[in-house]
């Protein structure tokens, strides 16, 4: 192999992982997470608001799942390229809330992941049972369009 075509190797090697990290993350698109949730996020607005929907794949009742809306915000939208956003899901078929917050990484290879944490409320009939009302917990999102 040339001296030439070594150093576009080596060149090519070292700025390919750099230039996917640098790509902006979009919070746009279909996700899914571990236990095979699925969200579609709607295009930013100008001030950074989005919506859409949330078809969970877990759920503590009885009752028939169904697909739930949302409505979020992404931290400065024309920023960095991992932003932080919020939102939270109006559950159709349950008497409880959901708020995400979280933050959104492009891997070295370009994958987006969201990484983000949320709390659960549900209705409780009075205040003595406000211990039960809110669980806390993590889900890994992943693009899958």
């Amino acid at each position: 192999m040339g001296t030439l075509s070594c150093c576009l190797l080596l060149a090519t090697a070292l700025l390919a992982p750099r230039a996917a990290a640098a790509r902006k993350c979009d919070l746009q698109g279909l996700w899914r997470n571990e236990l095979g949730s699925n969200m579609t996020l709607s295009a930013l607005d100008a001030s950074g608001t989005f919506s859409g929907s949330y078809h969970t794949a877990v759920a503590a009742t009885n009752k028939q799942i169904l697909v739930s809306p949302l409505q979020g915000a992404q931290q400065h939208p024309a920023g960095k390229g991992q932003p932080t956003f919020g939102f939270t899901v109006q559950w159709h078929f349950a008497d409880s809330m959901t708020a995400f917050v979280g933050q959104c990484f492009v891997d070295r290879r370009g994958k987006e992941t969201l990484e983000t944490t949320w709390l659960l409320r549900e209705e409780v009939p009075s205040r003595r049972d406000v211990w039960k009302a809110t669980r806390v917990g993590t889900s890994i999102f992943t693009r899958i369009k």
